[in-house]
């Protein structure tokens, strides 16, 4: 038996790997998509901490993101203010480009309203919205602690 070891110059194609979200969330995310008035209690464990607050559709997030923009003040305000639209349409023609349905897709991030981050090092933190990168979330419940 011979053994041969690949001698060919080519360069291996590079391959970029990420870690998978939780498939039920992901899908619990896209239902919550379809109702903008719809939220729901949730708490996740994830890198930073434990943090717990509404979880909250794409768009119901985009408007109070943009509500909380347009109380900046100074000579960039206004286009803060229209920031998160400019952002979702930048997504939408990058998608048709190349030819991805976005419709298709599985959410990717999660987003959260009146948050309270928990750390093992500090005090809690309040916050009044948070996205986060689903496949960071390490863990999940329903409700809030008690």
């Amino acid at each position: 038996m011979s053994v041969s070891a690949d001698t060919s110059s080519a360069p291996a194609a590079a391959v970029i790997t990420e870690p998978l979200p939780d498939l039920q969330l992901q899908l619990l995310i896209q239902l919550l998509d379809e109702d903008p008035r719809a939220g729901l209690p949730l708490t996740l464990t994830h890198p930073g901490g434990l943090l717990h607050g509404d979880a909250i559709g794409h768009e119901q997030w985009k408007a109070e993101w943009a509500r909380s923009l347009r109380q900046v003040e100074g000579e960039g305000a206004n286009l803060l203010a229209e920031f998160p639209e400019t952002v979702d349409q930048g997504v939408r023609e990058l998608h048709a480009h190349e030819g991805d349905a976005e419709g298709a897709r599985l959410p990717r991030w999660i987003h959260l309203r009146d948050v309270t981050l928990i750390t093992g090092s500090m005090s809690a933190i309040s916050l009044p919205l948070w996205r986060g990168r689903l496949a960071d979330v390490s863990g999940w419940a329903l409700g809030r602690p008690q």
